[in-house]
């Protein structure tokens, strides 16, 4: 699985399957805990990340949700900036 990026010590990456299911989705990574974050609404679909990092990663979803779903839609791999 792709990292497309890491800040604050939270990894994003995304799977690149033909048979990746639907809804677009990103997966997070924040030391044990794991998370699976809708792209379109930045909901949590699964895991249990704190609120903290939740939040921190909705707000990088929102930053870039345009090029993810393009990402999702073309499964051409690219790096995207931290958040700052």
């Amino acid at each position: 699985m792709p990292e497309l990026a890491r800040f604050y010590g939270i990894v994003i990456k995304m799977f690149f399957l033909k048979k990746e299911h639907n809804p677009p989705h990103i997966h997070a990574i924040y030391g044990d805990y794991l998370g699976v974050l809708s792209i379109q609404t930045g909901e949590v679909i699964e895991g249990d990340l704190p609120g903290k990092a939740v939040h921190m990663i909705q707000e990088w979803i929102a930053l870039h949700r345009d090029t993810l779903l393009d990402i999702w839609q073309s499964q051409q791999f690219r790096k995207l900036p931290p958040l700052e």
